[in-house]
């Protein structure tokens, strides 16, 4: 370590000066900062359920919709004249929004009796008879009016920029007597990019409060607590520079990024700063202070940048793209912010006068003498290993997974309350899609079988309707039904028709995972179905990666650490003592997951790997101070301790602490995600403090 800090202080202004022209780079990317909100694009990837449900999009030209809820009161139904003529207003006001492409509901878009635009004022003087006969000229008017006829349903059609089209949508101002409520995916984008914006302005800087709080209470100077966190912010800056430079876009997922690694990448700093003031007590000579903090974290330092992007590599084993973008992206930053640990941070402290003296540090004291009365004896450690094994045993069976498309909401978002509404009054706020085989050259015959397969999908639990071209044969004019079946004419579905097949929409009701598996197997029986599909479906398969990708993610984790840690030792005893307090984490992790009622998701699921990376780093950190005290003689655990014992207990609180900032965000999931973080990582530092002392002191 002599050569290399040798190295690191006389390049020193040489290092500092590529460090900033990075970041300055880095912070030039951030003006292409650019937003994915559409959260569909990137879960139909990369799986074979997704790819069925995009193809038949594609086929039929379909547009994800707005579906608006138009809510009537009691003195004024949609099967009354004054009724359907505020929705006729309503419908006017929608169309003459900026943005909106086409719009249908159950109005006809002509006047049957004068052929002519109907307006509000000829509905206001239809007869009572007559508004029947205008509601059953439609023929998807049982499917956009509720049993009764308080609510309906307006499709409109966005133009190209369908968040564009939802935003001015929902400052549309309603007929008097009509509420309005917007639903559809195109309103969820709008929505998470708000909320993806908030998130970035709010939260990192938050994170980086927190964490320099503990680090001070922990450090008791201010400048060190600032340095100990620079290279997990520059680590961040310069992953989202590579980010945005590659052309890559923010997403509901890959937008936690940058908190991983300013939480995750401040370990290896706050470890050399901790060191180095310790040292300051010897000698004030650079290279001297540089050379003996990296004699005593240098190695660490690289294992545990390599334990903790192999634990986010680990998540490219999954299978699901958003989450393997998540691991590579936090790997890199985690790279990145090892690298500036153990070159920039050193080199700008060279260039320092540090003072020794921490005494105003109000935790560091107090964490040492209170771990090295824990670790007296074997009988604590036996304490927490034989509780937190029988709490994973007891509470992990419980586990369940949540295939939600909305799980990132918060419960009383009006974005849930809105998809909630629609499904209560018309069974689904996002029905499924499919085809049947037709042939347009084979004439009509064969609407028979399609109508008796229609006939066996509605008779299957969960569906409250399906319906497609075929169903309207003889209930309209036949001109008007071969016009339809040609594609001349289009329903207020969209298109229906295809040179091989009918496309169907079905709208489900009170469905579970059991009726969609039904729904299925269904369609993979039968000759008349060639395709079911739809969000509900696509969710469904991507609960199912969840389970595999946790299983397959979490092996792969341990592989990777296990191999990282043979290699790095060389002994088994010193390998089985690193693995032990993460096997025990996990194992709480799992069971905290199964008591707290948080059920497996896209994020929760993949968390548990994570923690295998990061957990690991406290077990590396104290095995090496266990080593290096071990040269000194009797009383290697405490001197351990007094070494590594303060800044493995300021990092686990400083990510427990700096993760409630999560409560400021708007997703529910982040939530979820910090009070998961905070259980494992003061189990992580706990378990490797108190567990490895019994597994490695000599009896």
């Amino acid at each position: 370590m002599d050569r290399i800090a040798s190295f690191i202080v006389k390049r020193a202004k040489l290092i500092l000066v590529a460090t900033a022209i990075l970041s300055l780079l880095s912070i030039g990317m951030l003006f292409r900062l650019d937003f994915n909100a559409d959260v569909s694009s990137f879960i139909l990837e990369g799986n074979a359920t997704g790819e069925v449900f995009a193809n038949l999009q594609e086929k039929y030209t379909a547009k994800d919709p707005i579906t608006i809820v138009a809510t009537a009161g009691n003195d004024a139904p949609f099967n009354t004249p004054e009724g359907l003529a505020r929705l006729a207003e309503l419908q006017s006001a929608i169309a003459a929004t900026d943005g909106v492409e086409a719009v249908a509901s159950i109005l006809p878009g002509i006047n049957p009796l004068t052929g002519g635009p109907i307006t509000p004022e000829d509905l206001r003087n239809l007869p009572g008879p007559a508004v029947d006969g205008l509601l059953q000229s439609n023929p998807t008017t049982g499917l956009l009016l509720s049993n009764d006829f308080l609510d309906t349903l307006v499709i409109v059609t966005p133009g190209a920029d369908t968040m564009s089209s939802a935003r001015n949508l929902a400052h549309l101002t309603a007929p008097d007597g009509i509420e309005l409520t917007l639903a559809g995916n195109p309103v969820i984008f709008a929505s998470v990019v708000d909320l993806l914006s908030l998130f970035l302005l709010l939260i990192p800087p938050a994170v980086i409060a927190l964490m320099l709080a503990v680090f001070y209470a922990n450090i008791g100077d201010r400048r060190l607590s600032a340095l100990a966190m620079l290279p997990a912010i520059l680590g961040s800056l310069w992953t989202f520079g590579l980010l945005f430079g590659l052309g890559k876009q923010i997403d509901i997922v890959t937008v936690i990024v940058p908190i991983f690694v300013i939480v995750m990448g401040s370990a290896d700093g706050l470890h050399f700063v901790t060191h180095f003031q310790e040292e300051a007590h010897r000698t004030s000579d650079p290279t001297d202070l540089v050379s003996s903090a990296l004699k005593q974290v240098g190695v660490p330092m690289i294992l545990t940048s390599v334990s903790t992007a192999a634990g986010f590599l680990s998540l490219l084993f999954t299978g699901v793209r958003p989450i393997a973008q998540l691991g590579t992206f936090s790997a890199i930053g985690i790279t990145f912010a090892g690298i500036i640990s153990l070159l920039s941070l050193p080199a700008l402290l060279s260039h320092l006068t540090i003072k020794p003296d921490h005494q105003k540090a109000i935790l560091g004291p107090w964490v040492t003498k209170g771990l090295q009365a824990m670790v007296k004896t074997r009988r604590p450690a036996i304490l927490i290993t034989v509780a937190l094994i029988a709490f994973g045993a007891f509470t992990i069976p419980g586990l369940e997974v949540n295939s939600d498309q909305l799980f990132f909401f918060k419960d009383d978002d009006p974005v849930r309350l809105a998809f909630a509404k629609t499904e209560a009054a018309f069974g689904g706020a996002t029905p499924l899609i499919g085809e049947f085989a037709y042939d347009q050259g084979a004439g009509t015959d064969q609407l028979a079988a399609i109508r008796e397969a229609s006939k066996d999908l509605r008779s299957l639990p969960g569906v409250r309707e399906v319906f497609s071209l075929a169903d309207l044969e003889g209930r309209v004019p036949p001109e008007q039904f071969a016009g339809m079946l040609s594609g001349a004419v289009e329903l207020p579905l969209g298109k229906m028709v295809s040179a091989d097949g009918l496309r169907f929409v079905m709208f489900p009701e009170n469905f579970s995972t059991a009726d969609l598996a039904e729904w299925q197997r269904y369609a993979d029986s039968s000759s008349e179905v060639t395709a079911l599909t739809g969000m509900p479906i696509v969710w469904d398969e991507i609960a199912r990666l969840v389970v595999r990708s946790q299983v397959v993610s979490l092996i792969a984790a341990f592989v990777l650490v296990t191999i990282m840690l043979g290699l790095a030792y060389r002994r088994l005893r010193q390998t089985i003592a690193s693995l032990v307090p993460i096997i025990l984490t996990v194992s709480t992790l799992l069971g905290f997951l199964a008591v707290s009622n948080t059920h497996l998701n896209l994020m929760t699921a993949v968390l548990s790997s994570i923690v295998v990376g990061v957990g690991i780093d406290y077990a590396i950190h104290f095995i090496a101070a266990i080593d290096l005290a071990r040269q000194e003689g009797p009383g290697t655990i405490n001197r351990a301790i007094e070494r590594a014992g303060r800044p493995i207990a300021a990092n686990a609180l400083g990510i427990a602490v700096a993760f409630t900032a999560l409560w400021l965000s708007p997703l529910k999931i982040h939530h979820q995600l910090s009070v998961i973080m905070q259980v494992s990582m003061i189990t992580a530092a706990l378990a490797a403090l108190v567990v490895i002392p019994a597994l490695l002191q000599e009896d």
